[in-house]
């Protein structure tokens, strides 16, 4: 069927892409014609008779060849070009295609095929392929039928031929790589066949073969890798004029033997020899004779046997690397005396070369791995000697022996031998020139100090941490020697110094070769280490900066938890013990620790931790917290930290009965020293800040009040009662007008005491507060509350009246309003009741109405009030019967005045102007 719109698209994508300025898009075309193709495909033979398309076809394939030189196609996208260009040649096909058709059609198939085989994408390739057989035999039909005799015919047989071995070497790669190993084999069987007729392929489907072996051994399909493996060197030697050459087929005769060895060594064992045997019949190898020891070596042969495949070995000149392989061999498979022995004739052979050092370093490798230490010793000694006397050694052998020599002297001292230690780390150092400084003989003194540490030899060691630090001062290692040192010798100033600088570097770890430095753990260890040091050797000071740098250096959660309880009872014993660290000083420090182990609790927790772990904690604490704040008696700032802190760490506790009037009383605490400042503030604005602080801390207490009393019923419990008192006295102060709200709420109390409301009145009228209407308020209830009192408290009363008084008749006032004196004249009636009734009245306090009351008077007789003048004079007069001893002092004076002040009331009258 002819499908012209589809074309027409094709089309155009092709013309789009031969522009002569090649578009950016050129990936998405090529993706788009592919579609279209595959699209065209799926739908069944597609023909055309449109010459456009297959010209299109054409210039499209040339097109592709010419960008093979650039970078503007990848292989993929000119494997899809060369897919398109075929698949469009074929459905421009007609009934008798020309040989010239055919031809194109055979080189473009092969050429398609192959490169989707090369992008390794051989389900693709599979038909193209069968495109270029069909196409070859009917290519190869159509030359016989014109050909003139025999000769002809076998010379156009011949030139179709070579085509078809291709394309068949093609079909085989592509059944090797989707894993069908019957196809491939019967693909090379025809290939091989052809061979007669195509002695020159020989050498190429060899190669092939070979190519087949390893892709399929690396897989660890073993039988199919010895099959082509054996292919490919039965078909090498099949003309030697073609074949690959001899060191090509003994190549291929090592990897046989190898893929023996890794199949099944015990099984193949022959084969595998056999192989190894031809490799080195046709081109002996060092390589062959090193994977002959190992295939004797891995079936477990007599030593006999492989003594004499090393005597092979010996006989040729091979490289050092190759004997030592060899001798590594020999160790890994346990055949240490061999390898001994072998070692021994390599030291002799390679006396005068410059890699001497190599082999003796494998030898003493091997007579300390054989327990031959003493052996071990002389020969480095003997190394050391050499060295420095003309046999020297390569620098990459000497760090070849520092390693060996390092990792013999950790053993000993991991086995506590810290003399052998220190003897192998000298046969270290002796490889170090004068003057020579870096990072690694820095550790290497380091590791010397500690052996000389742990041999008690205190000098040495401190002369070793000098050369250590002289190299690597920057090092937290090099910091934790002369921090041990000066445990050691009781210099606790060198010592909290050495850990100040082990903590900062911890903080800010140096990045370099030395990458355990930079190790937040390692750091993290150092300083727990270094705190148990101190603690060993009863050096607090020490042990207290040690663990505050490892809290903030621990990322463990439960190991944070432990430094920081061990910190707290370690200050909590220096408060004890009347150290001579001011008392402020160490309730900081504890404040700050209790703030770390805050501020980690409220952190996602590290390690394996639980919530309980977390709410254990958290109350220990707390519980802390509590015990300091009652410490901090005089210090309001302190105290209210720790109380708040115990709040906070409360919060992170099951919120149980308890724990919530633990918070109520935390809260209560703080906002009662919050107030205490403020009443000390040295200005205003500090002063609101603390009355602000205290207004937060009991707005919260209010609500875990309320919580609280809706769960059960606290009769007794004065919490109400303070939280009004806290709460007035902090809006009074900030003059805030919603104070007298706070008073109603009190007088709504059912057992607000008559102290509470006094105490209300007085800081109504505290400065900065101002309030005397408010305070007023509160006495009047007062004494209201007095009265009720079944047994009055006279004295308290006269007290709360006096107030009352004096806030209501202030002294000093020319002019006092009529309503002001009515209602202090009442206060008097009252107190005269009160005296008539008893005689507990407070003695002083009838003095003091008295003397107010006659001041009174003659204050209005001085403004002309006679009337009122009078009345309050003679109620001056009337409180003096109840004058007790002072009675008789007052009494006569008082008549005298008295009747004075009567006169000249008379006189004052006559003298006003009479009304007519």
């Amino acid at each position: 069927m002819d499908s012209d719109v589809d074309f027409t698209e094709v089309k155009e994508l092709v013309q789009e892409l031969l522009k002569k300025q090649i578009p950016d898009n050129v990936g998405d075309i090529i993706n788009s014609l592919f579609t279209n193709i595959r699209n065209l495909e799926t739908a069944g033979k597609v023909t055309t008779q449109d010459v456009q398309i297959e010209e299109s076809a054409v210039s499209l394939w040339n097109w592709a060849v010419m960008q093979r030189v650039g970078s503007i196609i990848n292989d993929e996208q000119r494997a899809k070009l060369r897919h398109i260009s075929c698949k469009l040649v074929y459905m421009c096909e007609n009934a008798e295609p020309s040989e010239g058709t055919i031809r194109r059609q055979i080189l473009m198939s092969m050429k398609t095929g192959k490169g989707w085989v090369d992008n390794g994408k051989p389900a693709l390739a599979d038909g193209f392929l069968d495109l270029a057989v069909n196409s070859l035999e009917l290519l190869y039909g159509k030359l016989t039928s014109r050909s003139a005799g025999q000769t002809d015919v076998n010379v156009h047989k011949n030139d179709v031929e070579k085509d078809l071995f291709k394309v068949i070497s093609y079909q085989a790669e592509s059944a090797v790589s989707q894993g069908n190993f019957q196809k491939a084999m019967a693909c090379v069987g025809r290939c091989k066949d052809m061979l007669l007729r195509l002695p020159k392929e020989m050498g190429y489907l060899s190669l092939l073969c070979y190519n087949f072996g390893v892709e399929t051994y690396e897989q660890k399909r073993y039988e199919e890798s010895a099959f082509w493996l054996s292919q490919s060197y039965e078909i090498g030697k099949m003309d030697k004029k073609y074949s690959p050459g001899s060191a090509v087929q003994a190549k291929v005769l090592r990897l046989l033997a190898n893929v023996y060895l890794e199949w099944d060594c015990r099984q193949y064992q022959e084969k595998a020899l056999n192989a190894v045997r031809l490799a080195n019949e046709e081109n002996l190898h060092p390589a062959g004779l090193y994977l002959k020891i190992k295939i004797l070596l891995k079936c477990g042969c007599p030593d006999e046997e492989i003594n004499g495949a090393i005597g092979e070995l010996e006989k040729h000149e091979v490289s050092l690397d190759v004997c030592l392989n060899t001798a590594e061999l020999l160790v890994e498979h346990d055949r240490e005396s061999l390898a001994y022995e072998f070692l021994k004739t390599l030291c002799k052979h390679f006396e005068a070369s410059p890699d001497l050092g190599k082999v003796v370093l494998m030898h003493i490798e091997l007579l300390l791995q054989r327990g031959k230490e003493l052996l071990a010793k002389q020969k480095v000694e003997d190394v050391i000697t050499g060295h420095y006397t003309g046999n020297q050694l390569s620098p990459e052998t000497v760090n070849r022996f520092h390693i060996i020599l390092w990792d013999r002297a950790a053993k000993n001292f991991e086995m506590k031998n810290y003399l052998d230690a220190l003897q192998w780390y000298n046969y270290s150092l002796s490889f170090y020139s004068a003057g020579q400084m870096d990072q690694n003989l820095a550790k290497l003194q380091r590791n010397r100090a500690s052996c000389f540490l742990y041999l008690k030899q205190l000098d040495k060691a401190k002369e070793a941490v000098k050369e250590a630090e002289k190299c690597d001062p920057d090092s937290i290692f090099t910091q934790f020697n002369i921090y041990k040192i000066a445990i050691l010798e009781n210099d606790t100033v060198k010592a909290v110094d050495a850990v100040t600088a082990m903590g900062k570097l911890a903080a800010n770890p140096i990045q370099c070769e030395d990458k355990q430095t930079a190790s937040e753990n390692v750091a993290s260890n150092l300083l727990k280490l270094a705190a148990q040091i101190a603690l060993e050797n009863e050096q607090q000071d020490a042990a207290i900066k040690a663990l505050e740098y490892s809290c903030n250096q621990c990322h463990d959660s439960s190991q944070v938890f432990t430094a920081l309880r061990c910190l707290i009872r370690l200050m909590l014993s220096k408060m004890g013990s009347g150290c001579e660290v001011s008392r402020d000083e160490q309730l900081d420090a504890l404040l700050s620790y209790l703030k770390l182990a805050y501020h980690k609790l409220t952190a996602p927790l590290t390690g394996d931790v639980s919530l309980e772990f977390r709410n254990n904690e958290a109350n220990w604490f707390r519980k802390i917290g509590w015990n300091l704040a009652l410490r901090c008696e005089g210090c309001p700032g302190k105290l209210r930290e720790f109380f708040i802190l115990c709040f906070q760490f409360s919060q992170l506790c099951p919120p149980d009965k308890a724990m919530l009037i633990g918070q109520k009383t935390c809260l209560l605490m703080a906002a009662a020293a919050s107030l205490e400042m403020g009443r000390n503030a040295s200005t205003s604005s500090e002063q609101t800040d603390r009355l602000t602080q205290a207004l937060e801390h009991i707005q919260m207490c209010w609500e875990i009040w309320r919580t609280l009393k809706s769960s059960g019923d606290f009769p007794k419990d004065p919490t109400e009662t303070l939280l009004l008192l806290y709460e007035f006295e902090a809006r009074a102060k900030l003059n805030d007008p919603t104070l007298g709200d706070v008073l109603e709420s009190a007088l709504e109390l059912q057992q607000i005491g008559t102290k509470t409301l006094e105490t209300m009145a007085s800081l109504a009228m505290e400065s900065p507060a101002y309030f005397p209407s408010i305070s007023k308020k509160a006495l009047k209830n007062a004494l209201c509350l007095y009265r009720k009192q079944p047994n009055m408290d006279v004295t308290m009363y006269s007290k709360c009246l006096h107030s009352l008084v004096q806030l209501s008749l202030p002294t000093n006032l020319l002019d006092i309003e009529s309503r002001v004196l009515k209602e202090v004249w009442g206060y008097y009636e009252e107190a005269l009741a009160v005296m008539e009734n008893t005689e507990e009245y407070p003695e002083v306090e009838i003095l003091w109405l008295m003397t107010r009351g006659w001041n009174t008077g003659i204050l209005l007789f001085s403004t002309g009030k006679y009337v009122e003048a009078e009345r309050w004079c003679g109620l001056g007069m009337r409180f003096l019967k109840h004058l007790g001893s002072l009675k008789t002092s007052y009494e006569e004076q008082m008549v005298s005045l008295y009747s004075e002040v009567l006169d000249r009331l008379d006189k004052a009258k006559r003298l006003l102007p009479v009304e007519e």
